[in-house]
This record gives structure tokens, C-alpha cells and sequence, in this order.
């Protein structure tokens, strides 16, 4: 089973009151709606002793799967490490951009290319062979006497 990460603000909303999960990015963008991500976001929280079987029940009974981990500080403390999906402030949706104009051509200045330009030989290559030194390969030879 992969990990599957709650939505929240903190992570104690995460653990509680969440219906959904998401294993990635795109999945938590789309359960989020019109509230953008910040990010994958791992919270460490040290309940007290009270509160620990509560808010263990909240993570079993959480639709996500592999987000809290179990420590233990210096003093035998139970500390959890909570990973969640991180709400931002709501997103706000960009308008729609105009689209540009095209830019019209000046009455002084027309376009006059048409095929017989690129037809005139300007664009071809050139069928001249290029000059081949007999002795190229003779370059550590002995010289000819003339």
C-alpha cells in the first residue's frame, strides 16, 4: 500500500476532520479545489498523555495511509511526525490573457518575398568541389626535390 497524504492547514487539522487523501501533488491540487498547496509538509508534535490515544484514533480513522510516524524524545515521550499536504491562503485565479493583436503591416512597408525569391539561387548550395592537396597525406614524408 502507498502512502497517501491528508490535506490540512496544521497538522492537527490534517489528522482530524479530513475526508481525503492524496498520494501527489496533482491529486491534492484537484481534492483542494480552489485552495492552492504549499507543500509536502512534515510536523512534529508531542501530545501529552491524554490526548495521544485521541489523536492516534484521529490518524487510524484518517483516509490517509503511512503519514504519521512514532518517536520517542529524551524523556520517553511519545513525539509523531506528521506529514500532510500543506493549504495555502486561497488561491486566487488568474484572468484569462488577452489575446494580442497581430501587429498589421505599415502602408510603407509591404511584404514583397514571394517564391520566385527563395527560387533564385540565393538559398542553394553551391556545386563547387573544394581543392584536394595531393599530398595531404604525405605530411611527415620526404620533400620532393623540383
Amino acid at each position: 500500500m502507498s502512502h497517501a497524504y491528508p490535506l490540512g492547514k496544521t497538522a492537527r487539522d490534517a489528522l482530524k476532520g479530513t475526508m481525503e487523501a492524496a498520494r501527489t501533488r496533482y491529486e491534492a491540487e484537484d481534492l483542494a479545489g480552489d485552495v492552492a498547496i504549499d507543500a509536502l509538509e512534515t510536523e512534529w508534535i508531542t501530545p501529552s498523555e491524554k490526548d495521544l490515544p485521541k489523536i492516534m484514533e484521529q490518524a487510524a480513522d484518517n483516509p490517509g495511509h503511512g503519514f504519521v510516524q512514532h518517536y520517542e524524545d529524551g524523556s520517553g515521550k511519545t513525539v509523531l511526525a506528521v506529514t500532510y499536504w500543506k493549504l495555502a491562503k486561497v488561491k486566487k485565479k488568474k484572468p484569462a490573457p488577452k489575446p494580442k493583436p497581430a501587429p498589421a503591416p505599415h502602408a510603407d512597408q509591404e511584404d514583397h518575398t514571394d517564391d520566385l525569391y527563395f527560387k533564385s539561387g540565393r538559398t542553394k548550395k553551391s556545386s563547387r568541389k573544394r581543392f584536394i592537396d595531393p599530398n595531404q597525406m604525405d605530411l611527415f614524408g620526404e620533400k620532393k626535390a623540383d
